[in-house]
């Protein structure tokens, strides 16, 4: 090989190095691996996401506990508003699972509180978290909130319902409306006493508590005329068991009062088994599955795994697109045969074969 040949290989292995100098992009710093370093050296340091530190576990029944929570600064604290949820994200068997929980109160340091009653899985593994554990958590979410310019409200709680009712109660009191009535059903006596203060100290608020292990007392129409004779005028909030909530919706649909209801459910969506089993079609997953209940439940029955969170219908994370088809909302009763209409899996389920852009 002679030196003009030796030259011209060692330009076209300088040009090709210069090209492959020019391809190579750096790929960016994954944010996983950002958060397991910041992790080493502190539990709850996180790039994006929220975790918290529970720094209280307290009991206030002898199933439910106060679980007071410190979030990193990625958690929006001033924009809680009384009635809102967080998302609990905790692996249990290798797996991770999420609910809804209702914040309690945030207090001045700066600390979240929940109240959890054991009820299920995620419920029962929050109650075994001790001091210093760090888990991981969602922004606040929901519309369970008192509206802007009300001057009353009734507040309708039930069982463990009372933890989202409860901080309504205190966010009405703060904002001085003119009228507040609670109506209380519970077995156990979970922020009575708190409540009982509440009324001696603001004669606006009218309580009334129901002992449901020492009487048996159910929601009905004549109990409300008896107790609050205009509530169909006031702006009213319930949450707690279904079957309470089933009861105070029957009162405001008769009492054609609709318009000042809402509500919120505690407890995971759950429906019995439908006679009319419908096909249902995961159009971009190109699936098909038979719906027997509540469409997030028949997709897991059948292998899929769609996003979700709490279950309930209060999160919105397994709303998806309806493409057609008729379904039924498990809450509010509600039918919808529209097509390309936004619905929530958790809480719908199918009257007709329903095809839907997952």
């Amino acid at each position: 090989m002679n030196i003009r040949s030796l030259k011209i290989n060692s330009q076209i292995q300088n040009v090709e190095l210069m090209n492959a100098q020019l391809s190579y992009q750096p790929h960016w710093v994954r944010e996983d691996f950002v958060d397991f370093i910041l992790q080493k050296i502190k539990p709850t340091f996180a790039w994006k996401r929220i975790l918290a530190e529970v720094t209280g576990v307290q009991p206030l029944s002898k199933d439910m506990v106060l679980l007071t929570l410190k979030p990193n600064k990625n958690f929006d604290i001033a924009a809680v508003r009384a009635g809102q949820s967080i998302l609990l994200t905790l692996m249990i068997h290798g797996v991770y699972h999420q609910r809804s929980y209702s914040i309690i109160d945030v207090t001045a340091q700066g600390e979240i509180c929940l109240g959890i009653k054991v009820q299920g899985l995620v419920s029962s593994a929050a109650q075994l978290l001790h001091v210093g554990d760090s888990l991981e958590i969602s922004q606040a979410q929901g519309d369970f909130v008192l509206h802007q310019g009300q001057q009353s409200a009734l507040l309708i709680a039930s069982g463990s319902g009372i933890t989202a009712i409860y901080s309504l109660l205190k966010q009405a009191v703060a904002q001085n409306l003119k009228e507040v009535h609670v109506v209380y059903f519970n077995r156990a006596e979970v922020f009575h006493q708190e409540i009982l203060a509440l009324a001696e100290q603001y004669p606006q608020l009218k309580y009334h508590f129901f002992n449901t292990a020492q009487q048996k007392q159910h929601l009905d129409t004549a109990l409300l005329e008896k107790l609050v004779p205009n509530f169909k005028e006031l702006q009213t909030y319930a949450c707690g068991h279904h079957s309470m909530m089933r009861q105070v919706q029957e009162i405001y649909a008769q009492q054609d009062a609709v318009g000042n209801f809402h509500q919120e459910f505690f407890q995971p969506v759950q429906i019995e088994q439908s006679n009319g089993a419908q096909p249902i079609t995961f159009r971009r997953a190109q699936q098909n599955f038979i719906a027997t209940t509540n469409l997030l439940s028949s997709a897991e029955q059948a292998g899929l795994r769609p996003q979700h969170g709490c279950r309930m219908g209060v999160c919105n994370r397994c709303s998806c697109t309806k493409v057609s088809g008729v379904t039924q909302n498990v809450i509010s009763g509600e039918i919808d045969d529209q097509p390309n209409r936004a619905i929530k899996l958790c809480v719908s389920q199918a009257l007709s074969p329903v095809t839907i852009d997952l």
